[in-house]
């Protein structure tokens, strides 16, 4: 039994938590707001970096060019029903997203949001952790291992937990920090 052949279980909901929390907006415009962003396009729904290409132009806003003029009213309407709160304009070749400032009252609901997330992770992080002692536990009883070899597993196991919590916290208080900063 090897405790790093379960490290990219854990890497997997680091790297989960890392896109996921890129959508929240900050203060600066970035494509990964807007990239998962589904649109009824060719009869389905898909995202909407599969039918655009998306620039940031500058801080504060973005350029989006469907690849199909046909479906930038498509475009458009997923924008607007998305959580993001920005009116898109149509200038018949690009669609523009110009990002308002982020109230005070916007930046707070960010945050919770952002922690809602953190927890998330930190679940995902305490379920693998339990697998992985369900299955020390089932070595140890299969006399695979011996008792000390289970408790040296958990105590191995235990600290490389503790280190992703530490890196879920300082991915968080960086991303807050982003929020935060006006």
């Amino acid at each position: 039994m090897n405790l790093a052949d379960f490290q990219s279980d854990f890497t997997k909901v680091i790297e989960f938590l890392t896109t996921d929390i890129a959508t929240l907006r900050t203060g600066r415009a970035s494509v990964a707001m807007v990239e998962g962003i589904m649109v009824e396009a060719y009869g389905t729904k898909q995202p909407l970096k599969a039918v655009a290409s998306l620039t940031v132009t500058d801080p504060k806003s973005l350029a989006l060019e469907p690849w199909d003029k046909s479906i930038m009213a498509a475009v458009e309407n997923g924008i607007r029903e998305s959580s993001l709160g920005i009116n898109p304009v149509n200038d018949g070749r690009f669609i523009r997203l110009t990002l308002p400032e982020l109230t005070s009252e916007r930046r707070a609901e960010l945050v919770k949001v952002l922690h809602q997330k953190l927890e998330q992770a930190r679940i995902a992080l305490r379920k693998v952790r339990e697998e992985v002692r369900e299955l020390i536990a089932s070595e140890e009883k299969d006399k695979s291992i011996s008792e000390d070899a289970k408790f040296r597993f958990q105590e191995e196991l235990d600290k490389m937990v503790k280190g992703y919590n530490e890196e879920i916290q300082q991915i968080g208080e960086g991303k807050e920090k982003e929020i935060m900063q006006i």
